[in-house]
């Protein structure tokens, strides 16, 4: 299935089945009002969304109408708990070389994990807006899951049977801010807004073989300014998939249904692909010439990511953003 949340005014939107082509949409209104309704009883709810994706592909949906990204929230706007780890661990590799630091010793024994922000997630074209350029701002694209519920203590395996649902989203992180936050210890706040999701979250199935050993092996396309920036392998060089990553998550606690769970900024240990965040580009200009010359992200630069099929064709829809200045407010 292919679900998207449209906006209708509220906080969670309006629950919509899109058709696989995305071109077309249909209300889920008579099914479940929204994706945290369904996600808290998907046994019985998803196969009535099956049944409606299955009518709309057909042609059949009498209700059915065009789908546009532009009115769309997040899939689901918002998440009791937000987690990312960090699977692509040559960008831990490559920053350290960059800094002149030792990697962690146990990098690949255990991952790496941070509880981000959750109250509130960008749709797929909602601007990103900032107050000030100087805190660096920087894209990064990735795959996110959201889960059913998931017990404390579960293996990989059952962990894996707890993934429901894939999308896409640009982990938005302020890098001038983020070296003061971990170096207090506590990790990160300010240099973490609101991440931005693709149009649609999708079901494994609708990968079809790219779908294998709890990875999505797929490039993932990031366009910066309208230039291909990188397109590296989703499932390459992941050293924990998502049911190893939600596992890790569950041992000491139980991950409720609607959990969002994302895999850090897809990279591959070869550069060829290119990359998909501003300091990966960053750090191997360090390491190669001692300094860094691409700037971050101003006001009115556009990034967008996606995901296309072996046929070519888009998997989740766009995130397409546009950086805004934000109104700082004056002190009282």
């Amino acid at each position: 299935m292919k679900l998207a949340t449209l906006k209708d005014g509220t906080r969670d939107g309006q629950l919509a089945v899109v058709s696989r082509d995305l071109k077309t949409a249909h209300l889920a209104d008579g099914i479940a009002s929204s994706l945290q309704r369904a996600l808290d009883d998907w046994t019985f709810i998803a196969p009535q969304l099956d049944l409606l994706y299955q009518t709309i592909n057909s042609g059949r949906g009498h209700r059915a109408f065009e789908f546009d990204p532009a009115n769309c929230m997040a899939p689901l706007p918002r998440s009791n708990l937000r987690v990312a780890g960090m699977s692509y661990l040559q960008q831990v590799e490559r920053a350290c070389k960059a800094a002149g630091r030792e990697v962690p010793a146990n990098l690949r024994d255990t991952p790496l994990m941070y509880q981000g922000a959750s109250d509130q997630f960008l749709g797929p074209q909602d601007p990103i807006v900032l107050a000030y350029e100087q805190w660096g701002i920087d894209y990064e694209a990735g795959i996110a899951a959201i889960t059913d519920d998931v017990v404390m203590g579960s293996t990989a395996d059952q962990a894996h049977m707890g993934i429901k649902l894939l999308m896409l989203v640009n982990d938005i992180t302020l890098r001038n801010l983020a070296p003061d936050e971990l170096a207090g210890g506590l990790g990160y706040l300010q240099a973490k807004p609101a991440m931005a999701c693709s149009p649609v979250a999708i079901t494994p199935d609708e990968l079809g073989d790219a779908w294998r050993g709890g990875k999505v092996c797929l490039p993932l396309r990031s366009s910066l300014n309208g230039k291909l920036t990188g397109q590296p392998a989703a499932g390459a060089d992941m050293a924990f998939n998502y049911p190893q990553l939600l596992a890790h998550l569950c041992q000491t606690r139980s991950a409720g249904a609607g959990s969002v769970l994302s895999a850090g900024g897809v990279a591959n240990k070869e550069l060829k692909k290119g990359f998909s965040s501003i300091v990966e580009r960053r750090n191997q200009e360090i390491i190669a010439d001692g300094v860094a010359t691409t700037p971050f992200m101003l006001f009115g630069d556009t990034i967008r990511i996606e995901m296309l099929g072996d046929d070519g064709k888009s998997l989740f829809g766009a995130i397409e953003q546009i950086v805004q200045q934000a109104e700082t407010r004056k002190g009282r």
